[in-house]
């Protein structure tokens, strides 16, 4: 009987384990989606950052 405890602690424990994995999984999806949310906007902010810039040079000229 002892046996069959453990061994179902065990199994408990195991799909603890899986269940945290897939929990740290699910959040660097997350943080990646967002860094690449992050990187596409900085992107456009340098595209409007050029835009503007060559407005002014073609201002200036």
């Amino acid at each position: 009987m002892a046996l069959q405890r453990d061994a179902l602690t065990l199994y408990r424990d195991a799909l603890a384990l899986q269940r945290d994995a897939l929990t740290l999984y699910r959040d660097a999806l997350a943080l990646q989606r967002d860094a690449l949310a992050l990187q596409r906007d900085a992107l456009a902010l340098q595209g409007i950052a050029k835009f503007n810039s060559l407005q002014i040079n073609e201002m200036l000229y």
